[in-house]
């Protein structure tokens, strides 16, 4: 594999791991300091170390792996704080945020198969109200409806969307 393709294949699974990983490191490190610069030690640790992993095994375990020990350094360097956590505690912590992550994927992946199924109409009142960040009174103006009317459509797609992701996520596990 080339360089070049190495380097976007790390990216790629960096990019999808990094909010996960941070979780647990914010989690696990109290100083938020600290923490962003345990997360930036595990960013460059991972990288430097990426022709080691191994692609028959999850992405993210092996970062929250690394995650894992560079926390415990970050303790063991600072003996002016206390480790708060077990060894056995932040393992358990990494397992826990590693399956939220699958968990979130899912939601993320049957949410995108039911945004395609909207109607238009009901497609740009979401855009015009999360993408563009329009409050209901704008978005009425752009449509050439009421206030009262905007409100309640966003409130029924936004059940529908949600009834739409448990329906999938119900046949997916099934």
């Amino acid at each position: 594999m080339s360089e070049n393709n190495r380097r976007q294949e790390f990216t790629q699974h960096w990019l999808a791991a990094e909010p996960s990983v941070s979780a647990y490191v914010f989690a696990a490190v109290s100083s938020f300091h600290d923490a962003e610069d345990v997360v930036q030690q595990v960013a460059q640790e991972v990288a430097r170390r990426f022709d080691q992993y191994d692609s028959d095994r999850p992405f993210l375990g092996w970062a929250l792996w690394i995650a894992k020990s560079r926390v415990i350094d970050a303790y063991r360097k600072r003996r002016r704080d206390h480790l708060v956590f077990s060894e056995d505690l932040l393992q358990r912590l990494g397992e826990a945020i590693a399956e939220q992550a699958i968990e979130r994927t899912d939601r993320r992946e049957a949410l995108e198969h039911c945004l395609d199924g909207l109607p238009e109409r009901s497609r740009r009142l979401l855009d015009l109200r999360y993408v563009d960040e329009l409050p209901a009174v704008d978005i009425a103006q752009s449509v050439d409806s009421t206030v009262g009317s905007v409100r309640v459509l966003l409130t029924r797609i936004r059940k529908s969307l949600g009834e739409c992701v448990q329906r999938r996520i119900a046949v997916e596990e099934a």
